[in-house]
């Protein structure tokens, strides 16, 4: 099993900045992607970035240019830096991983943190 801690969130003002981390531990054999997931109320799940293995990194339109997704693969964390935060970006931030563990070293599966709240007032 692979668990995720995240931390990072809170109450910002527009305009504001926050960087949100997320470290994963557990039977971990590799990790193939990491990301960050949104979700504001009455919408759905939405990717905000994602980074792969190899470095790829993939964002969502509503936050290119104002976010930046980063990796340390020595201590298995993911960031997410946001700048220039709007009110829109008032979301559930979700932590996701897709890895393999130890225990089933050919198959990836997908982990979920338990969401830290960020608000930005305007």
């Amino acid at each position: 099993q692979v668990q995720l801690v995240e931390s990072g969130g809170g109450l910002v003002q527009a305009g504001g900045s926050l960087t949100l981390s997320c470290a994963a531990s557990g039977s971990i054999f590799n990790i193939n992607t990491m990301g960050w997931y949104r979700q504001a109320p009455g919408k759905q799940r939405e990717l905000v970035a994602a980074v792969t293995a190899d470095d790829s990194t993939d964002y969502a339109d509503s936050v290119k240019g104002r976010a930046t997704i980063s990796k340390n693969n020595a201590k298995n964390t993911v960031y997410l830096q946001m700048n220039s935060l709007k009110p829109e970006d008032t979301a559930v931030y979700y932590c996701y991983v897709r890895a393999a563990t130890s225990t089933t070293p050919l198959y990836q599966y997908d982990y979920w943190g338990q969401g830290t709240q960020v608000i930005v007032s305007s």
